[in-house]
This record gives C-alpha cells, sequence and structure tokens, in this order.
C-alpha cells in the first residue's frame, strides 16, 4: 500500500512539473504568437483532444447544467488569458504564487476549523511580500491579472464540480473547453496573425497544450484514484515553489529572498488550507 501510494504522489508531483514546463515554454511563444495567440492554440489543441477522448454529445446542453457549462468555458478562458498576459509581465513563479489566491480561497470558505485563520494570515503575508511597491521590480499590472486568473480559478473550481454532475465522465470539460477556445479565438487570431500558419509553432502550441492541460488532466486523475485528498491537496500547494524552480532553470528567472520568502508563505499556507478542506465532489 506504501509503494502504492508512493507512486501515486510521484503521478502528482509529475502533473505538477508537467504544468509548469508548459507554462515555461508557453512563454517562449510569446514574441510570436503573443500571450492570447497562444491561450489560444492551448484551448484549440485541448477542446480537440478532449473531443476525441470523450465525444460528448451536444443535447447534453439541453439539461440543466448548459448554464453552468458555458460559465465554465468563460472560467476557462478568463483563467488562461488572464494568467498568460500575467506571464508576459511577471515572472512565472510570482505569477502562480498570485494565481494561488484563487484555490486558497475556495479552501478558506469551505472550511469552519479555527486553525485557517492562522494559514489565512500567512497566505495574507505571503501575498502583502509580493505587493508591487514603487520602485520595486513587480510589475502592478501583472499582479493584478495574476490575481484575476486566481478569482477565475476559483470559479472554475466551483463550476467544475456542477459540470462534473451534470455530465457523465469528462464530456462536461470537453464541451467547455471548445467554448472557451471559441471565445479566444477572434482575439487569437490578431494577437498571432500570419504566424499561425507556421508549422512549427503550431507544433509548440500543441505541445503547451498536452503539458498544460491533457498531460497532468489524466495524471491527477488517476493519482487521485489512490491517494487521501489531504494528501493531493498538500502536494498541489507545491506548485507555486515549482513554478519557481522552473522559471529559474527553464527561463532564467532569478527571484530576491522576499519573494522566495513569499512563495514560501503561500505554500506553508496552502498545505494547511488544503489539507484540512473539506473534499470537493467528483467532477
Amino acid at each position: 500500500m506504501a509503494s502504492v501510494q508512493m507512486r501515486s504522489m510521484a503521478l502528482v508531483l509529475t502533473a505538477i512539473v508537467s504544468v509548469q514546463s508548459g507554462a515555461a515554454v508557453a512563454t517562449e511563444l510569446f514574441a510570436e504568437l503573443g500571450p492570447v495567440g497562444t491561450v489560444m492554440l492551448r484551448l484549440a489543441f485541448s477542446a480537440v483532444v478532449l473531443v476525441a477522448l470523450w465525444r460528448p454529445s451536444l443535447r447534453a446542453l439541453r439539461g440543466g447544467g448548459a448554464r453552468d457549462t458555458v460559465l465554465f468555458g468563460l472560467a476557462l478562458a478568463g483563467m488562461n488569458t488572464s494568467f498568460y498576459l500575467a506571464l508576459d509581465r511577471i515572472p512565472l513563479g510570482i505569477a502562480v504564487t498570485l494565481e494561488f489566491v484563487g484555490p486558497l480561497a475556495v479552501a478558506f470558505l469551505g472550511s469552519r476549523q479555527r486553525s485557517d485563520l492562522a494559514w489565512a494570515t500567512m497566505a495574507a503575508l505571503g501575498i502583502l511580500l509580493l505587493a508591487p511597491v514603487p520602485g520595486g521590480e513587480i510589475d502592478a499590472g501583472g499582479s493584478a491579472l495574476a490575481l484575476l486568473a486566481g478569482a477565475f480559478w476559483a470559479a472554475y473550481i466551483v463550476l467544475s464540480q456542477r459540470v462534473g454532475q451534470a455530465f457523465p465522465g469528462g464530456s462536461g470539460l470537453a464541451i467547455a473547453m471548445t467554448i472557451a477556445a471559441l471565445l479566444v479565438l477572434p482575439a487569437g487570431i490578431v494577437d498571432a496573425g500570419a504566424n499561425l500558419i507556421e508549422p512549427g509553432l503550431l507544433a509548440a502550441g500543441f505541445a503547451v497544450a498536452m503539458l498544460s492541460s491533457a498531460i497532468p488532466y489524466s495524471i491527477e486523475l488517476e493519482a487521485l484514484r489512490r491517494l487521501p485528498r489531504g494528501v493531493f491537496g498538500v502536494l498541489m500547494s507545491l506548485e507555486p515553489a515549482v513554478a519557481a524552480g522552473i522559471g529559474f532553470v527553464l527561463l532564467d528567472q532569478g527571484l530576491a529572498a522576499r519573494e522566495l520568502a513569499a512563495i514560501g508563505f503561500v505554500v506553508a499556507a496552502s498545505a494547511g488550507a488544503l489539507r484540512s478542506a473539506p473534499p470537493p465532489i467528483e467532477a
């Protein structure tokens, strides 16, 4: 049993590394495709893969889940677009740390334990350490976009539970991803322009979609079958730290001591809050 859990924990860490590696690759495409053009490719390729995998029926949209599915698509589009726009302005580790405010808020609001006040204070301290100051290096606009991505992430968590109840398997996610891709399509075409017909850039966009969506979603689903949700939540709380490490290794994005301390506070607060949060409804 212990070996099974160890393998499952390794799967979760692999998924985290995959997501953040995908974000790092995406930043390298901004010069040719722009942030919104890169988002468009990620969503479009992810939608194609998910539709091929789950083969959703549009007739299901006639039921009560139609509104939530459309909102889910809006959340996906907003979360990814605002996050990539933030990545164009601030380092990966800082962007992910600020974005993590979203799932933290969901965890805090869903828990009634007194210890959560301490975790909330610790997370707030981390966020304050990352707050832009006059003459500082952290871009205020990028920070605001990362926080906006966090708000969309919170909506994504809530809506994914509802859509997961209304549709079998991942068919609801496939429909929502298609909606998100269509929403971003016009702005993405304008942002990327003629570079969208470059085979090399299309291949890189497909790689981002696989690294950021298809691979980690599949891995996390497998790991959740074997891991307690508290352990899964603690492992996921490592995401800001992993993002900082990948930003340093792949993108040469060094961080100041204050920024590293802020990430440490948010990781610790996330570990405590996500471990004590009530289990979400299976999507």
